[in-house]
């Protein structure tokens, strides 16, 4: 609520008046549901192949790899990995994070940033190599963006991988009894992935649809609160960047009015699940919420009570974990009635984010 004084203050400590204020609320509108039995959405849907079965077997693979060394004199390829020591310099200063030894970098992982690990491939143990760079434009630390840096880099090691078959013994070393029961583990993995992947777009489609929906005046108050809320985060990852609106292609104003209608959206789908929750009995158990709070804590390793204490002692934390969690269990009942209909993609198209499968099954 917003208040506001009437009063003259100085009038009303000196006993010349009494206090008045008005105080401005936001009413929730009123406004009728649509029937969601009657809404038409689709759902990607994508077959396990053979094929991602073997690329995820592969993957385990290499994750379980071990290097041996490489003979004297003998240089590295894309794929080993070098034992280096190297220095940083940018304008001929070292800079933080620039420097480090016996580190063990991969040639062609990307760990590093664009050329540094191609000038290292052909390196022999005890060479010393001075790499030239540029950071990236959008590198993560504002002062090194952009910036040309040299590096004093000293090869101490060149290993090569050891070659991983695909086999039982590769099974037993990862806990299972052997090579079938691995193959049936990652399939099932997989569709669990693609399960989740499915969902999401169907997820996405629903709200769509109830946003297109429901048409109903918004209460300024709600609407600006997210707004800002929103805006916070976009000025500060900005911020974060060294950029402006600017360097996005928009006018601030532009930015603004796009941020504004996302905000709206938010209101609008909040308001339309709360309601469809209520008619419908659709509630979050506290046991579901301890759950997901359990879950957040362990995600911060050595932490886990104080985060846990955060958040059931919080009100308003403990609320930021139920609410995606009455979403979900609205959009789910929203998806047993609706008309739901599924629609094969490739693997490519079923993990693109949302939007970016909308317009590529546009332009198909």
């Amino acid at each position: 609520p917003k208040v506001d004084l009437v009063s003259e203050i100085e009038q009303v400590v000196d006993g010349k008046s009494d206090l008045e204020f008005t105080i401005k609320v936001d009413l929730m509108p009123e406004f009728d549901l649509a029937d969601v039995a009657k809404l038409n959405v689709e759902r990607l849907v994508g077959d396990v192949t053979d094929a991602d079965v073997d690329e995820a077997l592969n993957r385990l693979a290499d994750q379980t790899k071990t290097f041996s060394p490489r003979e004297a004199g003998e240089a590295s390829q894309s794929g080993d990995t070098v034992v280096i020591d190297f220095v940083g310099k940018v304008d001929g200063t070292e800079f933080a994070g620039g420097k480090a030894d016996d580190f063990n970098l991969t040639l062609g992982s990307g760990q590093f940033i664009p050329g540094f690990e191609d000038q290292l491939i052909g390196a022999k143990a005890g060479e010393a190599r001075e790499v030239k760079v540029q950071f990236p434009a959008e590198y993560g630390e504002p002062t090194l963006a952009g910036k040309d840096a040299v590096f004093d880099v000293t090869v101490k090691e060149v290993k090569k991988p050891d070659p991983v078959a695909i086999d039982n013994e590769l099974a037993k070393k990862l806990g299972l009894e052997d090579l079938a029961t691995l193959k049936d583990r990652v399939r099932d993995q997989i569709k669990s992935d693609f399960a989740r992947a499915s969902r999401l777009h169907l997820k996405r489609r629903i709200l769509d649809a109830l946003d297109s929906s429901h048409s109903f005046d918004l209460p300024p108050g709600m609407v600006q609160g997210e707004f800002d809320a929103i805006w916070q985060q976009v000025e500060n990852e900005l911020k974060r960047e060294g950029k402006t609106a600017a360097d996005e292609g928009k006018s601030e104003d532009d930015l603004k009015k796009e941020y504004r209608e996302i905000a709206e959206r938010r209101v609008r789908l909040g308001l339309v699940l709360a309601k469809l929750g209520e008619q419908n009995g659709i509630t979050v158990a506290p046991e579901e919420v301890r759950r997901a709070i359990e879950a957040r804590a362990r995600q911060f390793p050595g932490q886990e009570q104080q985060v846990f204490n955060f958040y059931t002692q919080n009100p308003n934390a403990a609320a930021e974990i139920r609410a995606p969690i009455y979403e979900d269990k609205v959009v789910d009942f929203i998806a047993e009635l609706a008309n739901v209909t599924d629609k094969k993609v490739d693997r490519e198209t079923l993990f693109m984010d949302p939007d970016e499968a909308v317009e590529k099954l546009k332009a198909s």
